[in-house]
């Protein structure tokens, strides 16, 4: 053991820094190779334009929303006749149903008078007539909550609110994205609706698509900001069904299934009846394509015409109006999103 110690542990110990006095000699003498490519500045890669083939699937066409339980708003009853109020015929707060009368409206209408001769004098006599009298009963159009802030003796015209009745109904109410308001058109008169901590999801009947615009605001700087348009959607609850307004739901309309040529929805330019796809054929430049569409479902969208099951075309758009553009959407440095879509 002695021996290891004494002579073959410096020996080791020896050769190691020998390895290391030769190895600092080679490079303090000949150094690295740190020679650079010709052009630093020439990419080496080369990107690759990624491409689908056209699918044969089947699309359903199902629009979900995010919505809430609102209180439908109370009906307004309107006068039908000008003069004033005769008689109150319900009181206010009271419930009534559709086609019960609310108040009577008394109009007057002037008669001309009658001219006839003194027989003893032959002089004409003029004999005031009594005004006509018409009275037109006002009746709810519908049933529930009466609000009869209208008094006796009020004058009235034509059109003027004498009442409000509120149901006591419920709908469900969302807010529609463009996208969503496209995907609806000629949308079914129902719709499914989940209430979020409530019963089972149920059919919403009454399904109605409308456009909502907001007033005008005012801004800091004392400027007018124009409204904003959105598009809504909304149902009836049924009857007996369990809700409470400001619950939140989730609304579901199913418009439309078919089953035909698809692509992703990132490899066209459009959304709705007509786009442009960019077709590849061997190693030739993308072609662009004029195509037809059909159903979407957020992913994908049904080909009509301009496309045949298995061909292919480039995932994602190109620069609009360009085959291949200076932009390349596969490339996250290039990708653009206004070119590109989502």
């Amino acid at each position: 053991m002695g021996v290891v110690r004494r002579v073959v542990f410096p020996t080791l110990r020896l050769i190691v820094w020998a390895v290391i006095a030769v190895a600092l000699v080679k490079l303090a003498f000949a150094g690295s190779d740190v020679t650079a490519a010709a052009d630093p500045l020439q990419p080496t890669g080369a990107v690759t334009e990624p491409t689908v083939q056209v699918e044969q699937a089947t699309i359903t066409n199902t629009v979900n929303v995010e919505a809430s339980v609102v209180a439908d708003p109370a009906v307004p009853v309107k006068a039908t006749a000008v003069g004033t109020v005769a008689k109150l015929l319900a009181k206010d707060g009271a419930t009534v149903a559709a086609g019960d009368p609310i108040l009577q409206i008394r109009q007057e209408t002037p008669q001309d008078p009658t001219t006839s001769t003194n027989p003893e004098t032959g002089d004409p006599v003029t004999t005031p007539v009594a005004p006509k009298v018409t009275t037109t009963v006002v009746k709810a159009d519908v049933g529930g909550v009466l609000s009869l802030p209208t008094l006796k003796d009020q004058t009235v015209a034509v059109g003027d609110v004498v009442a409000k009745v509120a149901p006591g109904t419920l709908s469900v109410s969302g807010t529609l994205t463009p996208d969503q308001q496209y995907r609806l058109v000629n949308a079914p008169t129902e719709a499914q609706v989940t209430l979020k901590g409530g019963p089972a999801p149920f059919a919403c009947m009454s399904l109605k698509i409308a456009t909502q615009t907001s007033e005008p605001t005012t801004g800091e700087g004392g400027g007018t900001q124009p409204g904003s348009t959105a598009g809504t959607i909304s149902c009836a609850v049924p009857a007996g069904v369990v809700a409470f307004a400001g619950l939140g739901a989730d609304l579901a309309v199913t418009n439309g299934t078919a089953d035909g040529p698809t692509v992703p929805v990132t490899a066209v330019q459009g959304s709705v009846q007509n786009g442009n796809v960019w077709v590849v054929v061997g190693d030739a430049e993308p072609e662009e394509r004029a195509v037809t569409l059909g159903l979407t479902d957020g992913k994908i969208v049904q080909i009509t015409g301009g496309l045949a099951v298995g061909d292919t075309v480039l995932q994602f758009i190109p620069v609009a109006g360009g085959a291949s553009g200076d932009v390349n959407c596969a490339d996250p440095m290039q990708y653009d999103p206004t070119v590109c879509g989502n």
